[in-house]
C-alpha cells in the first residue's frame, strides 16, 4: 500500500462510511458524529493494518495494545455529554485517535500513556494535524494528573479491577467518569457522576479492554 499523507482525499468516503456505521449503532449526538467525521483515523493506525482503519473494529497497535472500536469510543463521548468548556483527562492515549476526537469536543484534553513509544507516535500524529489543545504525558494513568485537576470528564480506555481512588478524587463536582470495571477478560463500562449527595454509578454495557496497569489498577505480568 502506498504511503499516506495528510493531503490524501481518497479516505473521505470511507470516513463517511464509518460515521454512518457509528450512527447505526445508536449514536445520534451531532457533535460526536461531526468529530468522528473530522478526524482521519488512517493517520493514527499502523501501516500493517491501515487498510482496516475505517472499519468499525478494534485494531492492534503493538506492545500488546489495541486501538478501540470507533463506535465504542463514540458511545463514550455521547454518554459523557462532553461540553465545549470541559477539561478532559484521558487515561490511555493509545494511537491518539480518541484524543484527537476529544479535541473537537472539549476545551482541552490531557492524556496519559504508560508506553513511551506509543505516546511518542501519538504526539507526532497530533502535531502533524496541528491539534494544539491537547497535552500528553508518559506515566501511570491510574494516579491521574493532579497538577491540572480537577477534571470535568475522566475517560479510562483500559479495564480496571475497581475504580482508581486517585481518579475519583480528581473529579470535579458534577464531573463524570467512564471506566471499564471487571476482571481481565470482561468488564462493565461504568459511568460515575460526582453529585452533591455523593458518587452516582450506572453500568452502561459489557465490554472487553486491555488491562489498566498501574498503582491503582492491575500489576504487570
Amino acid at each position: 500500500m502506498a504511503a499516506l499523507t495528510l493531503n490524501d482525499r481518497g479516505f473521505d468516503r470511507l470516513r463517511q462510511r464509518l460515521v454512518d456505521a457509528i450512527r447505526a449503532t445508536g449514536i445520534d449526538d451531532a457533535r460526536v458524529l461531526r468529530a468522528f467525521g473530522s478526524v482521519p483515523r488512517h493517520l493514527f493506525i499502523p501501516a500493517a493494518v491501515r487498510r482496516f482503519a475505517y472499519d468499525d473494529v478494534a485494531l492492534p497497535i503493538g506492545w500488546g495494545q489495541t486501538a478501540s472500536q470507533p463506535s465504542l469510543q463514540a458511545l463514550y463521548a455521547q454518554v459523557l455529554r462532553i461540553q465545549p468548556t470541559d477539561r478532559v483527562l484521558e487515561v490511555g492515549t493509545g494511537t491518539g485517535y480518541q484524543t484527537a476526537v476529544l479535541s473537537h469536543l472539549a476545551a482541552h484534553v490531557w492524556s496519559i500513556e504508560r508506553i513511551p513509544e506509543i505516546s511518542a507516535q501519538a504526539r507526532k500524529t497530533l502535531d502533524d494535524l496541528h491539534i494544539t489543545n491537547v497535552a500528553l504525558k508518559v506515566g501511570d494513568g491510574t494516579v491521574g494528573w493532579s497538577r491540572h485537576a480537577p477534571w470535568d470528564v475522566v475517560i479510562v480506555a483500559a479495564g480496571a479491577p475497581s475504580v482508581p481512588t486517585a481518579l475519583l478524587d480528581q473529579l470535579a463536582p458534577g464531573g463524570r467518569m467512564l471506566i471499564p470495571v471487571g476482571d481481565r477478560r470482561e468488564q462493565q463500562l461504568t459511568l460515575l457522576r460526582k453529585g452533591p449527595a455523593g458518587v452516582e454509578t450506572r453500568e452502561i454495557v459489557g465490554c472487553t479492554f486491555v488491562p489498566l496497569v498501574g498503582r491503582f489498577g492491575w500489576q504487570e505480568g
